[in-house]
């Protein structure tokens, strides 16, 4: 029963979204990637998104719950966020939400012969 209660659970999603001033969309990405390297326990995974030929982009980490991003904000975090903040163009617009749907390349599959039968 736990196995199919493991199911049921879904992540989380902070979302950032963002621009970057002219021409910094790179150094930003590197203090992204240095504040998502720290991630430990509750940490499901991180995407960066770049609008190709522009410097906005949106950031999505992944969690097991809301509660464990915050207790990551350790000094490596919190150097990285002091170190972008002044890399954008105006603060992001930031929120969680809950993942309703994650639909895996291998599901995709499965799914797709179920509906056809």
């Amino acid at each position: 029963m736990t196995d199919f209660l493991d199911c049921l659970k879904h992540k989380y999603a902070y979302v950032a979204i963002g621009e970057f001033k002219p021409g910094c969309f790179s150094e930003a990405r590197q203090l992204y990637e240095k504040a998502v390297s720290t991630y430990t326990d509750g940490f499901d995974g991180a995407y960066l998104l770049q609008e190709p030929d522009s410097d906005r982009g949106i950031a999505i980490i992944l969690w097991d719950n809301p509660g464990d991003m915050e207790a990551h904000h350790n000094k490596t975090y919190t150097e990285a966020l002091s170190q972008i903040s002044h890399l954008f163009v105006e603060p992001p617009t930031t929120a969680f939400y809950e993942v309703c749907s994650e639909i895996m390349p291998m599901l995709a599959g499965v799914m797709a012969g179920a509906k056809s039968n």
